[in-house]
């Protein structure tokens, strides 16, 4: 006969929690279970039960009373810590009443116990810990937030720092019934069968194939980026089909042992969620431990690591001593920076967010190889055509041609032939293959979007996250003070929230943008202040005293310009975080996405126009504007503009480029790794000077955590922002300097082990969090995309020389009207594309200090200069040529052509690219059918389970099915 303690028991466990119930009903509750608890002592006597099971069952009832009575004192009761319990630099006793009951003679492990990782019964995993300070004044709000803890069914010990008696380690522990509940709640997907893979019928003849071709494929050397097998663990996921956790259907699921069947991840993931949603006082908002970490109650709250990433022991020889070591030899060491990464890894130890984050990293820099291999080619087709290029050929051979100084009185006359060099490094950068490339990094960067969405919806499909939606999300606590008075019904919840106005929120709005708006401004004067150090600057240099710098004076003005620029943009990112962190708050976004999105936008702004103003400066007004000898524009009537080069601006523009994205992305990694090494150096340090070098080895798993970094308060936003602002000189600029993918290339690759070093050895263990994509940054990406696109036409239209050349050829030079581009068909470009200059027709303030008699004995009376314009002598004295305006009208009809052609091929790529692969979405539909027919299978087998055991016991009932 079922014991009459089952009814108690599940009535007992159905009566809600302290935490949820008003303090008018809290008496009421304490009556009704005290009169349960004396009503059921009769039934204990009358039932024919062994003296152990009465034993058992009043352990059983104690428990529950004490943690009754446990939940009324410390919600009605004055709080204070239990620190009576701790025991300094040892595991102390539970504060948890149910380990209080633990089996006496019970054998615990000591592995368990050593490695830091469990309760000190060496049987209760820690899934999180809480740290906190005895000397922080919220004890009250904590010692309630940790009754309700318990309340909700969580297991708790606390622990004392070695360093520092004053932080204390709160240990949690999620028993099995607790993960089964808030698992079906949390709709967490579990392993439930095999998979039954499903193969084509093949022929005879496509079988015996691909017995040849594999046989063919065993005498080749073994591919060296895939993963040793061996060394990676069985991941049972990826084998099993999937299915929201049901405590009702526990027996369809593959459980063979309680304790790991829910990863640690998972684990964490479900205590955190429970975290987020239990009471610390009284009150409506007063919810989360989001709320107590911002206000000090906690100092910190993580998961743990999975023990010591390194080991004594090869993991050939005997394997790995925990996921976090298997990630660090297979994923984070620099012995495998050729190798795939190990992904289900990845996502099984940190979750789906930062693993997709690193699938993105992978597909990206896996997609840079053919654009770095195209942009090196494009580099080296320039280097073997050097010497047969026309245009740098005249313009070494141009040794009587006198160039006008390029800047006020200090600059010398200079020939032509002296910029030979220049123009050689142009033409590595700037030759016929030039547009190709630019067409083809623009076709670029629309397929690696469109295949990224074929690859995430594989990723989506394997990690489960095809079907999965994020849950209504909580409204931020900043929003809910803000606008607690005024409140309308929440159309999903149908709870009231509150609500912000219409009014309120578009003023709010109207302010950001504003600010937005004088960010971009103060850049603008930044691109000013160094637009005046060039204009300044080249005519000191070209006055210096040392030789060097005087003949390179252009040169070493761009150089100094790009440094002075870098430096000014790490400085005004620190700016703009802040403005960007005060102007997303000041808009009071209702949810944390909201305000992620909004913070991201700014932040991505900012620096994005930040890094390219001066670029674009370089690349569209360098020289554009600067008049002609004889009547220079001159900046507030003072400064005159500065000029290009004889040789063009393109190298100015390959210098800016190189110089800062070299100098970013070196500043980026050392902030990356190099300032979390030194923290956690640091902080060893002074642990080894107090303690001895000997105590650092004893030092739990829940401490040493503590002593490394936490992660990024805006969580993956840094990694993507550069990575983001990398794809954009990837692709904006490629024109300009066909070397920016293999730049990318290099430095992608060892981002990702800088990356997966500092996930796995520097940082605590994020939270593991979903996600299906990588959100608002796919969108940016887009808009990238599309950029780029306008301004690599520019480049080629305005910056290069690609369209002056191209006119000349079929228009002016020795091929006019016969229809062919040669190098044969260039010959006198270079005389043709410089106009002359009267000197005695100088202005005073310009007139050189020198009058040129060095080069030929008697003071010069013309000069060239880069300019379509008439001679002096001539009607119109300066004015513009036909060349001009047959030059500025294929310009103009070269960006017309070229943006609309490539857009065309984007949106045909984007068409015929599905977004979800064929093989994917048959293998879906079969999942589904599959699924359908192994629950149905299961559940009648259940049944016929049933009704043997009721044929077995003697219960039979008529017209059962099935």
């Amino acid at each position: 006969p079922e014991s009459p303690l089952a009814g108690f028991s599940t009535a007992l466990s159905q009566t809600p929690s302290i935490s949820s119930i008003s303090s008018e009903g809290r008496e009421d509750l304490q009556v009704n279970r005290l009169e349960t608890q004396i009503w059921i002592k009769p039934d204990i006597q009358k039932t024919d039960m062994d003296f152990s099971e009465i034993l058992n069952a009043i352990q059983e009832i104690a428990k529950d009373v004490n943690i009754f009575f446990d939940e009324l004192e410390g919600v009605n009761s004055p709080s204070k810590d239990d620190d009576s319990l701790l025991h300094h630099g040892n595991l102390t006793s539970t504060s948890d009443d149910a380990s209080r009951l633990e089996v006496v003679g019970e054998e615990v492990p000591d592995k368990n116990k050593a490695n830091g990782l469990y309760f000190r019964d060496g049987k209760c995993r820690i899934d999180y810990i809480l740290v906190y300070r005895k000397s922080n004044p919220q004890t009250e709000k904590r010692e309630v937030f940790e009754r309700n803890i318990r309340a909700e069914g969580l297991q708790m010990e606390k622990e004392s720092s070695l360093t520092n008696s004053d932080i204390i380690f709160v240990k949690l522990h999620a028993p099995w019934e607790v993960l089964g509940k808030y698992a079906e709640l949390m709709n967490v997907r579990m392993p439930f069968r095999r998979k039954i893979y499903y193969l084509h019928r093949r022929y005879k003849f496509m079988n015996r194939i691909e017995k040849q071709i594999s046989r063919f494929r065993g005498w080749l050397p073994r591919k060296p980026m895939k993963l040793d097998k061996e060394t990676l663990p069985d991941l049972e996921e990826n084998d099993c089909y999937t299915a929201p956790f049901s405590q009702q259907r526990i027996h369809h699921f593959i459980i063979h042992n309680k304790d790991t069947f829910f990863n640690n991840a998972t684990r964490s993931r479900i205590v955190h969620h429970i975290l987020q949603r239990v009471k610390y006082e009284e009150g409506k908002n007063k919810i989360g431990l989001n709320r107590l970490l911002s206000n000090g109650s906690y100092e910190a709250a993580f998961p743990l690591h999975e023990g010591s990433y390194r080991s004594k022991n090869s993991i050939r020889t005997h394997g790995a001593e925990n996921h976090r070591h298997l990630l660090y030899e297979c994923w984070a060491s620099w012995g495998v920076w050729y190798k795939y990464q190990p992904l289900d890894l990845v996502r099984r130890y940190f979750g789906e967010k930062i693993g997709l984050y690193f699938a993105w990293l992978g597909w990206y820099t896996g997609m840079l190889f053919p654009a770095a291999f195209i942009g090196l080619f494009v580099f080296l087709y320039g280097v073997t055509t050097l010497n047969h290029c026309q245009v740098s050929k005249e313009v070494c051979q141009a040794t009587d041609i006198i160039m006008c100084p390029i800047c006020d009185k200090y600059c010398p006359f200079m020939r032509l032939s002296d910029s030979c060099i220049y123009a050689k490094v142009t033409h590595l950068f700037d030759n016929g293959a030039t547009v190709f490339f630019a067409v083809f990094m623009a076709v670029w960067a629309t397929v690696f979007l469109e295949f990224w969405k074929r690859r995430r919806a594989v990723i989506a499909y394997d990690w489960d996250l095809i079907d999965w939606e994020e849950e209504e999300e909580e409204i931020r606590p900043q929003f809910e003070a803000k606008y607690s008075k005024k409140e309308r019904m929440n159309p999903i919840s149908g709870k009231p929230e509150p609500y912000q106005a219409f009014a309120d929120k578009c003023s709010r709005l109207i302010v950001s943008a504003s600010g937005i708006f004088f960010m971009i401004c103060v850049v603008i004067a930044a691109v000013f202040g160094i637009v005046i150090y060039r204009v300044v600057t080249v005519s000191t240099f070209a006055a210096f005293k040392w030789a060097l710098i005087r003949n390179n004076s252009q040169v070493a003005t761009t150089g100094t310009a790009v440094c002075i620029n870098f430096c000014i943009i790490m400085l005004l990112n620190v700016l703009y975080e802040k403005v960007a962190l005060f102007l997303t708050n000041l808009e009071q976004p209702r949810t944390e996405s909201e305000w992620e999105n909004s913070f991201t936008l700014k932040m991505f702004l900012f620096q994005f126009v930040n890094l390219n103003s001066s670029t674009f400066y370089i690349a569209f007004f360098l020289g554009r504007f600067t008049g002609h000898p004889g009547a220079y524009l001159r900046l507030i009537n003072r400064w005159r503009l500065e000029e290009c080069h004889p040789s063009g601006c393109l190298i100015d523009l390959c210098m800016q480029m190189g110089i800062i994205m070299v100098l970013k992305q070196t500043w980026n990694n050392f902030m990356e790794l190099g300032y979390p090494l030194i923290q956690n150096w640091w902080t060893r340090r002074k642990l080894r000077q107090e303690y001895g070098t000997q105590k650092k080895t004893t030092f739990p798993q829940w401490e040493k955590d503590y002593n490394l970094q936490p992660m990024n308060a805006y969580g993956l936003f840094d990694e993507y922002l550069e990575m983001i602002l990398q794809f954009g000189f990837t692709t904006i600029f490629v024109a300009a300097f066909p070397l920016a993918p293999l730049l990318a290339l290099l430095n992608n690759i060892i981002e990702i082990r800088l990356d997966a070093y500092k996930f796995v050895t520097q940082w605590r263990r994020p939270l593991a969090s979903r996600a299906k994509d990588i959100g608002i940054w796919y969108g940016i990406l887009e808009g990238i995309g599309i950029l780029s696109v306008i301004t690599n036409a520019f480049v080629i239209a305005v910056t290069s020389d690609f369209i002056p050349r191209l006119v000349y050829a079929y228009k002016y030079g020795p091929c006019a009207g016969q229809g062919e581009a040669g190098q044969k068909c260039m010959v006198g470009y270079v005389n043709a594309s410089l106009s002359v200059f009267l000197v005695s027709d100088f202005e005073n303030r310009s007139e050189p200090t020198s009058n040129g008699s060095e080069f030929s004995g008697s003071p010069l009376k013309y000069c060239r200069y880069r300019d379509y314009r008439d001679s002096p002598h001539s009607p119109v004295p300066y004015g513009y040529t036909l060349q001009f305006w047959h030059v500025l009208a294929a310009r103009l009809a070269f960006i017309i052509v070229f943006e609309h052609l490539v857009f065309c091929i984007k949106h045909l790529i984007s068409y015929l690219i599905p977004d979800l692969p064929k093989d994917l979405r048959d293998r879906m539909r079969r999942e589904k059918y599959l699924i359908q027919e192994m629950m149905y299978e299961a559940e009648l087998e259940r049944l016929q389970k049933e009704r043997k055991e009721r044929k077995k016991n003697g219960k039979s009932y008529h017209n059962e099915w099935p």
